[in-house]
């Protein structure tokens, strides 16, 4: 039973400051009747809730949401779809918590500590009852409400790579600076989550750069595409667009979970073709990117990194 009136999950208002940064998920598997989600029980306040955990410093939310449901149940998780990011009162401060919803994929050998005592799967409905505290309840259903993930793509623009005009030669053949190259270690983690079974980059050389840490730690090859080429001289931003829409989509169908590297002048319109939001900023920094989990061939939500 919810237990909304404690000190511990009392709601705050959105112009409140946040001086607790944490993330976890809705880790989900298969079950004999249907799909089964996990909590854990934490002795100290007697409660069920989702896995979740505070940020260290320096850490992506995505990150750290993986990190803590592993720490907390010892299940290896893909992360899939953003869900709703809750605000409540924590020992006294305003907390904001992301959520994703995430695949398990593995589990090790649970053992009960001071933290988490115990962990349990429990079918959708049972667990919007069992957790204490409706936050918790409403970001379950906002799982529940979504079509079945079939694939993930995370979407990224290379890394930085100095400026255009400076450079004398061709330039694809211009490569990462030294801050793109540390956004390009830096990419390395969030790459890993989704455990890509392929690696796709652009022709151009600070992209296939921007992959090759990620290729080094995941022991994969880098395949280039040309269809996550910048329009060459001529050829219309729309055709590129639509290109880099559908191989997107075919490479969610084919490999399931994929890491793609891709150009500041196509990302926007590819998006915008997936998502049918023209008036939508899908504007992708250097080194920056997209969680995009897809429905088959229908991309579900898109998730700014």
């Amino acid at each position: 039973m919810a237990r909304a009136g404690r000190a511990y999950g009392e709601r705050v208002s959105d112009d409140e400051p946040v001086r607790i940064r944490a993330a976890g998920g809705v880790v989900w598997r298969p079950g004999p009747a249907g799909v089964e989600v996990c909590l854990v029980h934490r002795p100290r306040y007697g409660d069920w809730s989702l896995p979740k955990g505070k940020l260290d410093r320096g850490e992506h939310p995505l990150v750290a949401a993986v990190r803590e449901v592993a720490e907390e149940t010892d299940v290896r998780a893909v992360p899939q779809v953003r869900l709703p990011t809750v605000r409540y009162r924590s020992e006294g401060h305003a907390k904001a918590v992301d959520y994703w919803s995430m695949r398990a994929a593995g589990a090790g050998g649970f053992q009960p500590g001071t933290e988490v005592d115990d962990v349990a799967w429990f079918p959708v409905d049972d667990a919007v009852r069992r957790v204490s505290y409706p936050h918790d309840a409403e970001v379950i259903a906002a799982f529940a409400a979504l079509p079945p993930v079939t694939a993930t793509v995370l979407l990224v623009r290379h890394a930085s790579a100095g400026k255009r005009g400076t450079w004398t030669g061709p330039d694809h053949g211009r490569p990462l600076d030294d801050d793109g190259q540390a956004q390009a270690l830096a990419l390395v983690p969030l790459v890993a989550l989704v455990r890509p079974a392929r690696l796709c980059s652009a022709s151009a050389r600070r992209c296939v750069q921007t992959l090759s840490p990620a290729a080094a730690r995941l022991d994969l090859p880098i395949e280039v595409c040309g269809d996550f080429d910048e329009p060459e001289p001529g050829q219309q931003a729309e055709e590129c667009a639509l290109a880099a829409a559908a191989r997107l989509v075919a490479l969610a169908q084919a490999a399931g979970t994929v890491a793609v590297c891709s150009q500041g002048k196509v990302i926007p319109g590819a998006l915008e073709r997936l998502t049918g939001r023209v008036d939508e900023d899908f504007t992708t920094a250097k080194g920056g990117g997209w969680l995009l989990p897809f429905a088959g061939d229908r991309l579900v939500l898109p998730d700014r990194l």
